[in-house]
């Protein structure tokens, strides 16, 4: 079954700049949000392996975030861990609409599943 979406609009689009990690808060969730190429990329506040803060981490020339802890690279893209530990990095796909940027946050039923 594919994956169901609430969008919301990004209301601080000015903060995402280019190879920048700038944490906003949408629907009561901290979230990382980057521009890569010119493209945004949202991804999880904290790191799958140890949870360190993804924003005090940065983005490599190959897109992909640095943890600050232990260094483990994840793509902005999709979260692969292109350093081979194993983990993956929660991303949110983004979309560029006529009056401004939208997250998409999968949808949950009443019991948060």
């Amino acid at each position: 079954m594919a994956k169901q979406y609430t969008w919301h609009k990004i209301t601080d689009e000015e903060l995402i700049r280019e190879h920048e990690i700038n944490v906003l808060e949408v629907s009561n969730k901290k979230i990382c949000f980057t521009r890569y190429q010119g493209q945004v990329y949202a991804f999880a506040h904290k790191c799958p392996h140890a949870g360190g803060m993804m924003a005090d981490g940065v983005i490599d020339a190959s897109g992909n975030v640095v943890c600050p802890l232990h260094r483990y690279k994840f793509s902005v893209k999709n979260g692969y861990n292109c350093s081979g530990e194993g983990y993956y990095l929660k991303t949110y796909p983004t979309e560029q609409r006529e009056d401004g940027m939208y997250i998409g946050l999968e949808k949950t039923g009443i019991f948060g599943w």
